[in-house]
């Protein structure tokens, strides 16, 4: 069995995560991405933001077997402020596409659960996203709804499922 380690973010791993927000393969399935996948600058932009904790984000990096395979983290303002579309703190996950359908996603998402106690907890994914909507679903997360959004890696409108994890 894979060991998963949650760490807090370090300034070498950016460049990974670029890698694999910009692989247009695995961009495609996420569907929710930045509009320019491509563009370091916004990237960077992005994720000095996050790490800034702009709001209320907290991330942590996925290892597996020493080597960082992804990460996870949740974002919007816990209490009166809310900056999310819904207002609710959402979860959200990324995995190197060379370590998909191993566990590795819904293994750091449980261990991340493990050390968030904020409840209740959102997450969107793409309706198509069978492989994200079942990390969801083994991590106790019920399909609360659905959506429509325009996919910046598809070019089109595509439908989201929404998720909430209670308790």
């Amino acid at each position: 069995m894979t060991e998963v380690v949650l760490r807090p973010m370090e300034d070498g791993d950016l460049a990974l995560f670029f890698a694999w927000t910009s692989d247009p393969a695995a961009t495609r399935v996420a569907a929710f991405t930045f509009e320019d996948p491509t563009d370091r600058a916004a990237f960077d932009a992005h994720w000095a933001r996050i790490r800034a904790g702009s709001g209320g984000a907290v991330m942590r990096t996925v290892v597996a077997d020493d080597v960082v395979v992804g990460h996870v983290g949740t974002y919007g303002e816990v209490g009166d402020r809310q900056v999310t579309e819904v207002g609710d703190r959402q979860v959200t996950y990324w995995m190197d596409r060379a370590y998909w359908g191993r566990g590795l996603a819904t293994a750091a998402l449980r261990a991340f659960l493990r050390e968030t106690p904020t409840r209740p907890l959102h997450a969107r994914a793409a309706a198509d996203n069978l492989g994200s909507l079942r990390v969801l679903e083994k991590s106790g997360f019920v399909v609360t709804g659905r959506d429509r959004g325009f996919a910046h890696a598809r070019g089109r409108e595509t439908d989201e499922v929404l998720a909430t994890l209670h308790g």
